[in-house]
């Protein structure tokens, strides 16, 4: 036997790390895949010293941090957004949601991550990316009535469903106790990205947040097409067979976090106390083994770029 060759036990004690690193990596990838693909890839490991356009004391730094919690919350927002009928008119006509409904998932998780740390020219450069996309987004809803994704107000919905939703996800599943003064200065943070992209009159407190949904209901309805992006969101193929538990754990918990009124308007409140029981420990059990998994997330590495020194 050579003299570098390990008895059985160090072989099985140096396989354990191996097999750990191996399952880490497997579900890097499954996660990746739900995060990546769509847009430009963006470096958020460089320049050194590079603060991005909050810097890392922010509190959307800490709250778009959780990879459960925001893919929890951008189910929960897709669905939200689409009870807009001049939203909706415009993914219907414009998007391929029919066929690439996890596409649209990836390009905002790749649109959020971005603004929020990447670095200040990457995030401006989404930012522009979006706006230029936007121009082209015009049509005519089935109502007769006229949109344009760079309407102030639709932009303004559609980023109110998404940061609403993140912040509920992260009140349910990272930290309830988050305080309101700091969920305040979320918003406000937030709310810079929106007017950015020309959302005018953009909610920047709780308060002002819940008179937002309260003065909106009467704008939003639960019709044919809207319940047909619902359909396709919850049939939405999983990255893996791997990950096919993980994903309907997901898309529920999405459910599970609408508000009471959007869910029965989507037809979810027959089920709401059932899923209520069975998604929020399912989600609970998983996040740190998520979590685990992405020993080298995004936002880890914009950490290590903002405090890097620039040479």
């Amino acid at each position: 036997m050579s003299d570098h060759a390990g008895s059985p036990h160090e072989e099985h004690a140096r396989g354990g790390p191996r097999l750990l690193q191996r399952l880490r990596s497997k579900l890097a990838q499954g996660v990746t895949h739900l995060t990546t693909g769509s847009g430009p890839k963006l470096d958020y490991a460089s320049p050194p010293g590079d603060p991005g356009l909050f810097g890392p004391e922010a509190i959307c730094w800490k709250v778009h941090a959780d990879f459960t919690s925001m893919m929890v919350g951008g189910i929960s927002a897709l669905m939200l957004q689409a009870l807009h009928p001049l939203a909706l008119a415009g993914v219907w006509d414009h998007s391929s949601f029919r066929t690439d409904i996890l596409g649209r998932l990836r390009r905002t998780a790749t649109f959020i991550s971005g603004t929020t740390y990447g670095s200040r020219s990457d995030a401006l450069a989404l930012i522009e990316r979006v706006k230029q996309i936007h121009l082209g987004v015009t049509g005519t809803a089935p109502d007769g009535r006229p949109y344009r994704a760079n309407d102030p107000a639709l932009l303004t919905w559609v980023h109110v469903a998404e940061v609403s939703s993140f912040l509920a996800a992260h009140l349910r599943y990272v930290n309830p106790s988050l305080p309101l003064a700091a969920q305040d200065q979320y918003y406000a943070e937030t709310a810079r990205i929106a007017r950015m992209l020309g959302a005018v009159q953009v909610p920047s407190s709780k308060v002002e947040i819940d008179a937002y949904f309260s003065s909106m209901q009467s704008e939003l309805e639960a019709g044919p097409r809207t319940h047909e992006v619902v359909r396709i969101l919850m049939n939405a193929p999983p990255p893996s067979a791997a990950m096919r538990p993980a994903g309907r754990l997901m898309l529920n918990a999405g459910v599970d976090l609408l508000p009471d009124w959007a869910q029965r308007m989507l037809g979810f409140e027959r089920f709401a106390g059932a899923r209520r029981l069975l998604v929020r420990p399912g989600v609970h059990a998983i996040a740190p083994l998520m979590r685990w998994a992405l020993v080298n997330g995004v936002s880890k590495r914009a950490r290590r770029r903002a405090a890097a020194r620039s040479s």
